[in-house]
């Protein structure tokens, strides 16, 4: 499983998850990959069953990459413990994932069949994710573009009037 060999602090607070992924948003190694259209937090033990899910479908041919990785230690205090004392031990690890962060990629397979295995792999994971690949995500950049060129022209009408 994933973890930090070494971290600077053991314990951090838990931190609030507003907004879109400012990073990791777009395809960089592979031609197909998953992608979070929700905000949550994904545990080491969740990338792993999604990996093996996702590496037994397509009997290893292809490529996988994982584009995220568990960082934030979560505390856990133990059961049937009074209030107070301090805060619990590290229990997991997790990855705080924002909307349109990626988080597999894969090439290497046909469309069909990657889209399948990323499918098998969303199930594992607690937050809803869509299968994307460079046609999609093409499309989607240029859909954003227009929306952003027609908001930039609404403006400057708004400002000449």
């Amino acid at each position: 499983m994933l973890s930090p060999k070494r971290v600077k602090w053991r314990k951090v607070a838990k931190g609030k998850m507003r907004g879109r992924a400012d990073r990791g948003g777009t395809l960089h190694f592979g031609d197909f990959g998953l992608q979070a259209t929700e905000c949550g937090r994904i545990t080491a033990r969740q990338i792993e069953a999604s990996r093996v899910a996702m590496t037994r479908y397509i009997k290893r041919g292809g490529q996988v990459w994982i584009r995220i990785f568990p960082d934030k230690p979560v505390t856990k205090k133990a059961a049937e413990t009074r209030m107070g004392s301090g805060k619990g031990n590290v229990e997991e690890w997790v990855a705080v994932i924002k909307p349109g962060r990626i988080i597999f990629e894969m090439t290497g397979i046909p469309k069909a069949e990657a889209f399948e295995a990323l499918r098998l792999a969303n199930n594992k994971l607690p937050l809803h994710c869509k299968p994307i690949s460079r046609d999609t995500e093409k499309l989607a950049q240029v859909a954003l573009a227009k929306v952003r060129a027609e908001k930039k022209a609404k403006k400057e009408a708004r400002a000449q009037a």
